[in-house]
């Protein structure tokens, strides 16, 4: 593996491999693994877990890491090609990108979708610009239409709570006071079909998931011997459900347009989860979301502080899961 930037350019046996390396690692760590490297972390979006992961996976294993947020303490990036740079930013990352990755073994990048184009969202254009500059080892540490880290923690944790891989598993829409990237939807969707899930998204009208997502998850899911299909009937989707994945994103009917995106979710605020939600639900659904989750806006105290919450669990998978991404990547074999 030279690069971890989206679960679908990895053969299934290899994310299985990933999966049992971070099991093994987690029960028998090993601490001059990647004794001497370093790891660069460009983040040019706020994280908590991602970062935090990252770098303690990398002194887990014996080395080092450097952490660069542009406009904050160092240069601001401008990202764009063609541009009058007559802005605020200070240096293009054509300039700075290959300069950082010559001083690291790995480098990691996040960059949240821009939210005005989905075309070029979900081109990954900002994300390719920036990975073909890179001549290291690379990671998404979550781009604009996907988050492979997460997506790797989120199989161990179904693995963790021993989900069947046939399971009834529901990636449900939330409401939040404005609209939040694809990033996780997609991500947590190609995982669950890539696992062989019964997988149904349940979302309002005008938040469905773009059909380029969509499409590729049904392929994963037909490989894997799963399903997919999509909905806005809560009952019916979570009839049997084994999970419920909830996530946060914004209308897609009318991407990258704030006020219209406003008006459609205006009226959405029973899109909270709580616990009668699970009225037809499998006897012991259980609860993930990636976090940060906002608190009785997206799910209320009563779940996530109830015994089906798993999303404590799920942010403590991103540390052996980060771990075997980057051992992987960077472990010199004996």
């Amino acid at each position: 593996m030279k690069r971890f930037v989206d679960l679908a350019q990895l053969p299934r046996d290899e994310v299985l491999a990933l999966l049992e390396l971070a099991r093994r690692l987690e029960s028998h760590p090993e601490p001059q693994a990647l004794a001497g490297k370093i790891l660069g972390l460009v983040f040019f979006n706020p994280s908590l877990r991602t970062l935090a992961s990252c770098q303690t996976a990398m002194l887990r294993l014996g080395g080092g890491s450097f952490v660069i947020n542009p406009g904050q303490g160092s240069w601001q990036l401008e990202t764009r090609d063609g541009v009058v740079m007559d802005g605020a930013a200070a240096e293009h990352v054509r300039e700075a990108l290959p300069v950082l990755a010559s001083y690291c073994d790995a480098l990691g990048i996040r960059a949240f979708a821009a939210g005005r184009d989905l075309a070029h969202d979900l081109a990954e254009t900002t994300f390719g610009t920036m990975a073909a500059l890179i001549d290291k080892p690379l990671i998404n540490l979550e781009s604009a239409a996907n988050h492979p880290c997460q997506a790797l923690a989120d199989w161990k944790t179904l693995d963790d709570l021993a989900v069947p891989r046939t399971a009834r598993f529901v990636l449900s829409w939330a409401w939040h006071p404005r609209a939040l990237p694809l990033a996780v939807p997609a991500a947590a969707l190609h995982m669950a079909a890539l696992r062989g899930m019964e997988v149904i998204v349940l979302r309002p009208e005008g938040f469905a998931l773009p059909p380029a997502i969509m499409e590729r998850a049904r392929q994963a899911a037909a490989a894997a011997g799963g399903s997919i299909r999509e909905t806005s009937e809560r009952a019916s989707a979570l009839k049997g459900a084994d999970v419920l994945y909830v996530k946060e994103w914004g209308a897609t009917a009318c991407y990258g347009d704030n006020a219209a995106d406003a008006r459609l979710r205006a009226p959405l605020t029973d899109w909270c989860v709580r616990e009668d939600w699970f009225a037809a639900a499998a006897a012991g659904c259980r609860v993930m979301h990636c976090l940060p989750v906002r608190r009785n806006t997206a799910i209320s105290d009563a779940v996530l502080d109830g015994p089906r919450s798993a999303v404590q669990l799920e942010a403590r998978n991103r540390l052996p899961t980060q771990m075997a991404v980057l051992h992987q990547l960077l472990r010199t074999p004996p």
